[in-house]
């Protein structure tokens, strides 16, 4: 990955921020998106610290325009794209009964369409390059997460999205990685949304019995380099695929009392 020009959406914290570590470390270019200049700038800061070549890159991956400019950007700074981490992304807990339709189109405009919007500026030149195109996605985008309606279905469209482009770019030596962690330590369960709207605030899972941010990156970035097709992540994520697609009635029952133990759970 030495000299290679990644760009990595939500770079600002997380997975997004670890990834930024793992690929500047062995030598690779970052370019770093956020919608929080505050957080943006401390980021970056951080990783040149490090030694790290990165630049920063205030966008909002929902909306269009901010992704043309973030390639037009890359190019402008380097001079080239050759790997595209679509990393940025949102969740919510709530009923789908009680839920308003305005959050689960927030969760799917960042999650989903952030991701088409992205990878459609910069797919020529990583097609030039013979780069890759990277996706975040998620054990849930295998099983349905009862409580989190726009989250599971944001990653079951980006599992069959980057499906789609796996194939299609199949005679013209494109890279297509679907990554899927399990539970991971992160922002995202804090920042996530309720019924309303509105920010969780804390996260209703224990943290530190997660995967952190570190090893999950450093997983992905050996999946780059060996140009994987999926990586599906913890024995519980796996676990959870395998028992799913061959059990599913069972593992209804399963998520159900699994995801009703959380604190605060909408499940009854």
């Amino acid at each position: 990955m030495k000299d290679k020009v990644v760009i990595i959406t939500g770079g600002s914290s997380g997975i997004g921020k670890a990834l930024a570590e793992e690929f500047g470390m062995n030598g690779s270019k970052i370019l770093i998106t956020g919608r929080n200049i505050i957080d943006l700038n401390e980021a970056v800061e951080r990783l040149r610290k490090k030694g790290i070549t990165v630049t920063g890159f205030q966008a909002d991956v929902s909306r269009e325009e901010d992704n043309r400019a973030m390639a037009a950007e890359a190019i402008r700074t380097y001079g080239r794209i050759d790997i595209l981490i679509n990393n940025a992304g949102i969740t919510m807990r709530a009923l789908f009964e009680e839920v308003e339709l305005a959050v689960v189109k927030k969760v799917m405009d960042i999650n989903f369409y952030g991701v088409l919007y992205a990878t459609k500026f910069c797919l020529p030149e990583i097609i030039k390059n013979k780069g890759s195109v990277i996706g975040i996605s998620s054990i849930a985008g295998y099983r349905g997460l009862p409580g989190r309606t726009g989250y599971s279905a944001s990653k079951f469209a980006l599992n069959g999205f980057l499906e789609v482009l796996r194939t299609e770019m199949l005679k013209k030596d494109v890279h297509v990685l679907t990554a899927c962690p399990g539970f991971t330590t992160s922002n995202i369960r804090k920042r996530s949304l309720t019924k309303d709207g509105l920010l969780q605030g804390d996260s209703p899972r224990d943290e530190n019995e997660m995967m952190t941010a570190a090893v999950c990156a450093t997983h992905i970035y050996r999946a780059t380099v060996k140009r994987k097709k999926i990586i599906i992540l913890t024995a519980q994520g796996k676990l959870a695929v395998f028992l799913n697609k061959w059990f599913p009635v069972f593992m209804d029952k399963i998520v159900f009392n699994e995801m009703a133990k959380e604190p605060g759970s909408p499940l009854k």
